[in-house]
């Protein structure tokens, strides 16, 4: 298969899509005053659904994130209670895609946790999740739900494992163990039976989760790949990455066939990390770079040119993190397609931006809005890890997103106790943070040590003086006459 370069030449074709432009929310309809994280770790910090907006925050000690309720606009008290159970830094939060309550997050204190959100959101700061999980030995610095089945939860490591959760028994339940170094990308066919992954190894894998078998395999030298995202059911993969020369450069592959990208596009040279985002309802494709102020916009399509550059939005605040707003959450009626939430650090703003297809008739558009995955579950949790595959529940956006979910999240009863990795509990020994924190914990441990040999030698002198006193005992004049006149009373 030979690469093909994409041309600088504008190609004009007919799409329903070309006029497409984003609209920044008002300020009024804005969030203000959040204490974004500062943390320099490559994910979104920023989780989305149609009831709740939650952002991971900079606090001191242990990590923490915020959950508003997403028609709370304005200025956040500073006070506002947050989720804060975690000893590590917050690295990722998801919501779950059935259960508008129920979001899970990850930390450098190797754990994932489960939270419930009351439907009014938070008026204290919670700090009990509904579940705690253990089996990572290091830091945990992604989580992703899988995309069909209820209480199936994917996390992925610095110990360069990604382990299956089964959340209605709280245990881990298959461990993929195919990566030679950390995982920096997940992403799920529209059916949840196969899983793409980008690794620092540099190589791009397809990768069966139940089985843990790779499938294909991709070390190209000429792309460095960062991101990586499956274009629904088209059997292509998209990345994002790096050229040779260290310019920002995007390639579509075919999943089948990992031995050369289809198609290799070149975007700039600036040195951001390019988040790819597809919808497949529309085959729009958006890339986002972190630190820049704008987002591409494409269309893909199955034949040539494959990638149909659309248009750009443009701003000059740049951009730490995006949410996403789940398709059963947008207006319809402002055929709005897609929505992101904008992280800027800087002014602790949250800012909301609508991708709208511009139509003159104010009649439900059928043609842009497709039946769409819901909130429906298709298959639970033992049904897929025996081996069953279902594609999504699809729902229709016609009538607005009124429906209640009947979905309850039932955490299993467990006894609260440590997980042991490699003989180490991790309820005990949290990793530390920072170099500091790694001192006090080497003096910590030294003083520990001090005070053990300490008391050691103290009970070994202890022990040789009672052994010198029962030894004086059975020496002792008196032991021997009272053993004496025994011994002659029973002679007579």
């Amino acid at each position: 298969m030979t690469v093909t370069k994409m041309s600088w030449r504008p190609t004009y074709r007919s799409s329903k899509f070309r006029n497409v432009y984003g609209k920044v929310a008002n300020r009024e309809h804005c969030f203000e005053g959040i204490p974004i994280t500062k943390n320099v770790h490559d994910n979104h910090f920023c989780a989305v659904n149609a009831k709740f907006l939650a952002i991971v925050t900079e606090s001191a000690g242990g990590g923490s994130f915020v959950v508003i309720p997403v028609t709370q606009f304005g200025r956040i008290d500073p006070h506002y209670p947050k989720v804060c159970g975690h000893q590590g830094k917050v690295l990722d939060i998801k919501w779950n895609p059935f259960h508008d309550n129920i979001i899970a997050s990850c930390s450098e204190d190797s754990s994932v946790r489960i939270w419930e959100i009351p439907d009014e959101g938070l008026r204290r700061n919670l700090t009990e999740p509904v579940l705690e999980l253990y089996g990572h030995s290091r830091r945990v610095g992604l989580i992703e739900w899988h995309p069909t089945t209820s209480g199936i939860l994917f996390s992925a490591g610095y110990d360069y494992k990604i382990l299956i959760w089964n959340l209605e028994i709280g245990e881990p339940v298959k461990m993929i163990d195919c990566h030679t170094d950390v995982v920096l990308c997940m992403s799920f066919n529209t059916e949840g039976s196969l899983l793409a992954t980008s690794c620092k190894d540099k190589k791009l894998r397809v990768i069966e989760p139940r089985s843990g078998k790779v499938l294909q395999e991709a070390n190209f030298k000429n792309h460095k790949v960062n991101r990586v995202v499956f274009l629904g059911n088209m059997k292509r993969l998209l990345t994002t990455g790096v050229s040779r020369w260290n310019t920002r450069q995007i390639a579509l592959w075919d999943q089948e066939d990992l031995s050369m990208p289809i198609i290799e596009e070149e975007i700039d040279g600036l040195s951001g990390l390019l988040f790819p985002f597809y919808d497949a309802d529309t085959h729009m494709l958006y890339l986002a770079g972190k630190g820049d102020g704008n987002i591409r916009y494409y269309e893909i399509t199955l034949e040539k040119p494959y990638l149909q550059y659309l248009m750009e939005f443009r701003s000059p605040a740049p951009q730490k993190g995006l949410g996403v707003m789940p398709k059963h959450g947008l207006d319809v009626g402002a055929c709005e397609v897609f929505r992101f939430y904008k992280l800027v650090t800087l002014k602790g703003l949250i800012e909301p931006i609508s991708m709208i297809v511009p139509r003159r008739s104010e009649t439900y558009q059928e043609d842009i809005y497709p039946m769409t995955p819901g909130t429906e579950p298709a298959l639970s949790a033992d049904e897929w890890l025996s081996g069953i595959n279902r594609g999504p529940v699809l729902m229709s956006l016609k009538e607005g997103y009124n429906r209640p979910n009947k979905l309850v999240f039932k955490a299993p009863v467990k006894e609260k106790k440590g997980g042991v990795v490699n003989g180490i509990d991790l309820l005990e020994n949290v990793p530390p943070r920072t170099e500091n924190e790694l001192l006090r914990m080497f003096f910590r441990q030294q003083e520990e040590l001090r005070r053990l040999k300490d008391e050691l030698a103290q009970k070994d002198i202890k022990i040789r003086q009672l052994e010198l006193e029962l030894n004086n005992l059975r020496n002792s004049p008196n032991i021997n006459n009272n053993n004496n006149s025994s011994s002659n009373g029973s002679s007579i």
